[in-house]
């Protein structure tokens, strides 16, 4: 017997229904890959389950190319065949352009976090992974490049530093210099201190039978008299026999 026609309305068994969308949607996605291989195909499939999982096919040129290029063709269509002036579905058509990249944006953020990653196919997440290690080159790149241009930029505080540092050194050298020679030149200019004089003393006074001191007066204007008695057995000699003579 042949396989009979399937009637197409809705399957009103939920395990049946079940059944049905895996196994179409299964044959759908291989129809969609054996188009793009065999006519070399931009091929791009999008399918949402009743609980609202997705199921999606993309070529190598990534689901998000190939939808950018058909809102930009469907755009340039309406414009084409719509009015002039801005109408209420040109509006509506960009909203849900705009819709349509934030959600693909959200969905490639998640994937980068290491989110929702069980939909996704071997050459998706080879994709996903190539992406991530080109993001991680650019980075490091980057961050190596900061870095130069840090130790760089010490480098040229360091060598600024040691030059004020030998002009300080210098002039404060130059500074000790002009001092010792003011210092020099005032010891130079100060008048000599006046010479001593030695002590003055009076003239010896002679007596019958004793012999007196002079008094001795010292140059710091103190004069402080002193008297000697000094008995005739001190004298000389000669002196005694001149004084009884």
């Amino acid at each position: 017997m042949g396989r009979g026609r399937v009637q197409l309305k809705r399957i009103e068994n939920k395990i049946s229904r079940q059944v049905t969308f895996s196994k179409r949607r299964t044959g759908f996605l291989k129809k969609a890959h054996e188009i793009s291989v065999l006519c070399e195909a931009d091929v791009a499939l999008i399918v949402f389950s009743t609980k609202g999982k997705l199921f999606e096919y993309s070529t190598h040129s990534s689901m998000e190319a190939i939808l950018e290029r058909y809102e930009r063709y469907s755009y340039a269509e309406k414009l084409l065949t719509g009015p002039e002036a801005e109408t209420q579905g040109s509006w509506t058509l960009e909203s849900s352009k705009l819709r349509t990249k934030i959600d693909v944006l959200e969905k490639n953020i998640r994937h980068y976090g290491g989110e929702d990653l069980e939909p996704l196919s071997l050459r998706e997440l080879q994709s996903v992974e190539q992406q991530l290690d080109t993001t991680l080159k650019r980075i490091r790149t980057r961050k190596n490049q900061v870095m130069h241009e840090s130790i760089s930029e010490l480098h040229k505080k360091e060598r600024a530093l040691l030059e004020q540092n030998n002009a300080l050194n210098k002039k404060l050298k130059e500074n000790e210099k002009t001092t010792e020679q003011q210092n020099v030149g005032l010891l130079l200019t100060q008048p000599p201190p006046p010479p001593t004089q030695p002590p003055r003393s009076a003239p010896l006074a002679l007596g019958s039978g004793s012999f007196q001191g002079a008094t001795v007066v010292s140059d710091d204007g103190d004069h402080s008299s002193r008297m000697h008695n000094v008995s005739a057995a001190m004298m000389p000699p000669w002196l005694y026999r001149h004084i009884n003579q």
